[in-house]
């Protein structure tokens, strides 16, 4: 048997074993204890699966960390990657170069409203940063809200803007940051009853903390247009217009995160335009290239670009704008939109995930509840219907939830798990058959989930 990477299994095997060991013995790990680890090893990815080291292949309903939007090894992708290699491996960003120009125009293109100026970054949190700095220069105010259950990224501004507890041992209460409860009806904080009550109270309160803060010295307010890592919570209607009047009223930049339900990932180029709403900055990352290189990037409203016409702009990035990851954004972008892959990612969220997801919890005990868009799910796996007491502690998990994990990784399923959550979030490219398949597969291991209910 030949992977799709042109290796025998025995050959892969071989290279896998190598790498697990000097990954334990050199790799130093994000968010884990290093001696609890044992990862696994991927050898070969081709669409909407991967290979683990032993040969086994997994459907991929993770997307990895939700960035391959348009599947693993896209032959224009990897092709643009190459020829941009053998022509201009990199330059400086000072220069100006073509694929830079290009991934900026077709970005813009498919940003809502007027954001048509692009600055690159290296990732999503480094997005967050300038975007971040960018609305404190343009009002010349310190403090940026945030909601609770949020997250946007590792780096410093990045992880205290963050609302999950993550931030918490990077925390020391001084970054100007203050957090706030946004909606979240399943577990909302302001005891209502329908989205109507959820979106007027979470409005309420955020205007009522903007009062209390001091609006003069509030220069932004940072939301994920659908929070993603944290739930996948999509905003009841009126929410994020409520926001955007609340930042008109008060002269505060609203900052719109796509970096996770953008391009693609909800159905739409962008999450946002399923609210009708404009927001003054746009962070990006992940599925602009799928991640095959790194690259973000924070979209521009023209008053905002205004403030740095005739004063320098403090900031910026050695790969800013990196000519191999804006060539791989500029290949992803076409391909994306000759191959109707957003509509797509729309058409299976609408007639596959969705229906499948919610026939599930009819069935499944432990499915307390199921949202999302387009390819961005989450369930929220519980105790008790009743009661809701969550599968696995807030910021932690539990013996069900690694079985669980466990039992759809046997069955051939590879899937992004948080706390209590199972998030089934496959590339855009995914086919109907694909998604059923991965339907199927959970159906089984939901089994083990519904063992640790009070129903069993």
């Amino acid at each position: 048997m030949t992977l799709p990477n042109g290796l025998t299994v025995e050959a892969a095997r071989a290279e896998a074993e190598r790498a697990y060991a000097l990954d334990r013995e050199h790799v130093f790990h994000s968010w884990s204890a290093q001696k609890q680890l044992t990862p696994m090893t991927i050898t070969a990815a081709q669409g909407c699966y991967v290979w683990d080291g032993d040969g086994n292949r997994l459907l991929d309903f993770s997307s990895q960390l939700v960035n391959t939007n348009i599947g693993h090894q896209h032959p224009k992708v990897v092709a643009a990657v190459q020829e941009q290699a053998a022509k201009l491996c990199t330059v400086a960003p000072q220069h100006a170069n073509a694929a830079r120009s290009e991934a900026a125009r077709l970005i813009a293109e498919r940003t809502p409203g007027e954001l048509n100026r692009i600055f690159f970054t290296n990732g999503g949190a480094d997005a967050i940063e300038h975007a971040v700095r960018m609305a404190r220069l343009h009002t010349g105010r310190p403090k940026v809200l945030s909601r609770y259950r949020s997250y946007h990224g590792g780096t410093e501004t990045a992880i205290n803007l963050t609302g999950d507890p993550r931030r918490w041992p990077n925390d020391r209460g001084a970054s100007g940051v203050v957090h706030f409860y946004g909606p979240f009806l399943y577990r909302s904080q302001f005891y209502s009853r329908n989205e109507t009550e959820e979106t007027q109270r979470a409005l309420a309160h955020l205007e009522q903390t903007i009062a209390l803060e001091g609006p003069e010295t509030i220069a932004a307010i940072v939301l994920e247009s659908v929070p993603g890592t944290a739930g996948i919570m999509v905003p009841p209607p009126g929410y994020l217009a409520g926001v955007r009047e609340l930042c008109d009223r008060h002269g505060i930049v609203f900052i719109a995160d796509e970096v996770m339900s953008g391009f693609g990932r909800t159905g739409k180029w962008f999450a946002i335009e399923h609210f009708d709403v404009v927001p003054d900055l746009i962070t990006f990352a992940k599925g602009v290239n799928s991640g095959y290189v790194p690259l973000g990037g924070v979209a521009i409203a023209p008053h905002i670009a205004a403030s740095f016409d005739e004063r320098a702009y403090p900031g910026g990035l050695t790969y800013s704008g990196h000519p191999l990851a804006t060539a791989a954004a500029v290949a992803t972008i076409t391909a994306m939109a000759e191959e109707g892959i957003v509509d797509n990612a729309a058409d299976i969220g609408a007639r596959v995930l969705g229906p499948g997801l919610r026939e599930l919890a009819e069935r499944h005990p432990s499915i307390g509840e199921v949202r999302g868009l387009g390819v961005f799910w989450a369930l929220e796996l519980v105790r008790d219907k009743a009661t809701r007491e969550p599968l696995a502690p807030y910021g932690g998990t539990s013996p069900a939830m690694t079985e669980l994990a466990a039992a759809c990784r046997a069955a051939g399923l590879l899937l992004f798990v948080n706390y209590n959550r199972l998030h089934v979030v496959p590339p855009c490219t995914i086919a109907e058959a694909e998604a059923k398949e991965g339907l199927a597969i959970l159906d089984e291991a939901l089994a083990v989930a519904d063992r640790h209910t009070a129903a069993a």
